[in-house]
């Protein structure tokens, strides 16, 4: 059975910023009653950087329905693991579900997922930058979210153990976002907006992305949500 890109439980959008390319890409594919969704976001604002994110995503999520969401992102970082220091790389997170059953999440980097039981907002990632590891440590917050936009494992320098795998349980909302969402949205805030379009897939991340507002300086990162709602078994 071919793969395809029509699955009315997934919704995506995706808003550029104020550099000159949108440099996260989404892709969604179904085979039978499994659906995988990816969100990559790029590093840089290249054109050869944002067609490379579509790319893979695309592989990402092709071989991640068939395959599971650890052979689909590794196969997606082998696009880009040639070691070239100028290259393109990115960051990315992989979802595979299928009806009645938990939520597989596949991740590098600082993309993230989320799950919403309907009460509250779990974030099941976290996120594999030199702030997180920092924290970790015992280093003071103040000091640690200097760094948060070191991202320490990228897809290009992806392998086996450092692309992290959790579960999300059956029923809950997934929600999947670029640090263009994320950091720009306080916890709260994001919460409050998922509580108020849990049942609009859709308008949620319309929502999202549209929520996102220029910084101090001017700057608007590329914003990207994809939300997954839960298919009943059967």
């Amino acid at each position: 059975m071919n793969d395809t890109t029509t699955d009315p439980t997934y919704a995506v959008a995706s808003r550029q910023g104020t550099r000159p390319h949108n440099a996260d890409a989404t892709a969604v594919r179904r085979l039978g009653e499994k659906t995988a969704a990816a969100l990559v976001d790029g590093i840089g604002s290249t054109p050869e950087v944002a067609e490379c994110s579509r790319l893979l995503a695309q592989v990402a999520a092709r071989v991640g329905v068939r395959r599971g969401v650890l052979a689909g992102l590794l196969a997606a970082a082998e696009l880009v693991a040639d070691g070239d220091p100028d290259g393109e790389d990115a960051v990315a997170v992989l979802a595979v579900t299928r009806p009645g059953k938990t939520t597989r999440i596949a991740w590098v980097g600082d993309a993230r997922a989320y799950g919403w039981d309907g009460t509250r907002l779990r974030r099941y990632t976290t996120d594999h930058t030199v702030g997180q590891q920092l924290r970790v440590n015992g280093v003071p917050v103040e000091l640690a979210e200097q760094h948060d936009n070191w991202i320490r494992t990228s897809l290009g320098c992806a392998v086996v153990a450092t692309v992290y795998t959790v579960e999300i349980p059956a029923g809950e909302l997934v929600v999947l976002t670029s640090d263009g969402v994320h950091d720009a949205l306080a916890p709260d805030v994001l919460e409050a907006l998922i509580r108020d379009h849990a049942d609009d897939p859709q308008a949620l991340t319309d929502t999202l992305v549209g929520a996102v507002v220029e910084d101090d300086d001017g700057d608007r990162d590329d914003a990207t949500a994809v939300v997954g709602a839960p298919r009943p078994s059967g």
